[in-house]
């Protein structure tokens, strides 16, 4: 028995090899993830053309996953330098990594990443066809659009954002319900110039069946961009942000007949009491699809320090359904990352990750903790630094600051709560300042 796409095999009862391994690390039964697959709530990106993937999955009752953004700009051009990020994500546990590559020789870094990369490899194609056909932008045309979302499916990407819900009609909804900060999603801000400079209908809405038609051909995952999310704390949930989600609901339907697997993008800069609303109105107006989250970033005042903002918000969005989150740099809103920017990002969002896990009753997902809380109650200093999300940077700062006495730190020293209780409740006595 044939299938064209992980959510076709689910469909036709068939466990592919892909799903066997995430159904191995999730601790669910092949029967569920199966089931969840078919419905379309569990997706696994897996472009049948990179072979050298480690599947992973997103969605309802899974692990929550982060993804890393990196990619050349015509200021930093550095291939090796992304390379080198690539690797150090990979390593700190991201799942996904998306090539925004915005200059030089993409198609290059791209295959590359999908010849070497297990994680999940996500692109924009909207941002390569400006690079790659180098004319203004106002004359590319409707089919150029389209061959470039080809291009990246041959190529091995597992995931596209394609940014198909600003139509005409929610243009036309946009310009009568202006923003404080307009339009702030890269892609969004090209298809719509495009739109409005040639007049046409945007060409990733109007010729999304055949989209579709690629992507099942190679197993592409859809990541429904939101080109109107809000970019500031004043325009979230307002009419465009909603009025394009109502969009991708319905393409998310038209996606699901032809067993193309669908994922959902999702705000952007909101305060955090907006936020579980949300999640609520994504899982209504889009069916259940995995929702992919950029930030949410809570508060607009903390360049420098977006990484935070960021994790505070994506912990309440995930724990409250979000699937994916997109991780945030300290350098968001003020230059390229640098390698130690995606290092405090992966960390933050994986924080973030682990953190809504437990809140939503991930199974497992507090075994790492009691583990770690085993450790520092024995005091086992080299366990903990093994257990911790950082382990160099833990053992670093206990280097940097070494206490007198080994059982103990450079802060609490011979009033340590953990070695005085274990003292005392192993009948011992305790003599604080005579020791």
């Amino acid at each position: 028995m044939e299938y064209t796409t992980q959510m076709d095999a689910a469909r036709k009862g068939i466990f592919t090899p892909e799903m066997a391994k995430v159904a191995e690390k999730e601790h669910l039964e092949p029967k569920k993830l199966m089931a969840l697959m078919a419905e379309g709530k569990v997706i696994i990106p897996c472009n049948k053309v990179h072979t050298c993937i480690e599947p992973n999955g997103l969605g309802s009752m899974l692990k929550t996953k982060i993804n890393v953004n990196l990619g050349t700009s015509r200021d930093l051009t550095d291939l090796n330098m992304e390379l080198e990020k690539v690797n150090h994500a990979v390593e700190m546990g991201a799942e996904a990594i998306m090539d925004l590559s915005s200059f030089g020789d993409t198609q290059k870094f791209r295959r590359k990443l999908t010849h070497e990369c297990p994680a999940m490899i996500g692109t924009v194609p909207i941002y390569d066809a400006v690079v790659y056909y180098h004319k203004a932008l106002g004359k590319i045309t409707a089919r150029e659009w389209i061959d470039i979302v080809r291009m990246h499916a041959e190529d091995g990407v597992d995931f596209m954002t394609i940014h198909c819900g600003i139509n005409k009609e929610t243009a036309k909804k946009f310009k009568r319900n202006r923003r404080l900060m307009n339009i702030v999603s890269r892609g969004g801000s090209i298809i719509f110039a495009w739109m409005e400079m040639t007049g046409e209908e945007n060409p990733f809405f109007q010729y999304f069946d055949e989209i579709l038609d690629i992507c099942r051909e190679y197993d592409v995952t859809l990541s429904l961009g939101d080109a109107c999310r809000p970019g500031c704390l004043q325009d979230a949930t307002d009419a465009s942000q909603i009025e394009e989600l109502i969009t991708l609901g319905e393409l998310t339907k038209r996606a699901w007949e032809k067993d193309v697997q669908i994922m959902i993008e999702g705000p952007g800069h909101m305060p955090l009491n907006q936020i579980a609303a949300n999640m609520e109105i994504q899982k209504t107006l889009c069916h259940g699809a995995p929702f992919y989250v950029l930030g949410p970033i809570v508060t607009d005042i903390a360049p420098g320090y977006d990484h935070i903002t960021s994790a505070i918000g994506g912990t309440v969005a995930a724990m409250n359904g979000a699937s994916f989150l997109c991780y945030v740099t300290p350098a968001e809103h003020l230059r390229l990352p640098d390698v130690d920017d995606v290092k405090e990002g992966i960390i933050a969002a994986r924080i973030a990750a682990h953190a809504a896990d437990i809140a939503k009753g991930v199974p497992h997902a507090m075994d790492w903790d009691n583990e770690m809380a085993v450790a520092r109650k024995k005091l086992d200093w080299n366990a903990m630094f093994d257990l911790a999300i950082d382990p160099e940077k833990a053992r670093r700062y206990r280097e940097s600051s070494r206490p007198e006495k080994e059982d103990t730190c450079s802060m609490c020293g011979n009033f340590c709560a953990v070695k005085n209780m274990n003292r005392i409740l192993d009948g011992e006595i305790v003599s604080i300042f005579d020791e």
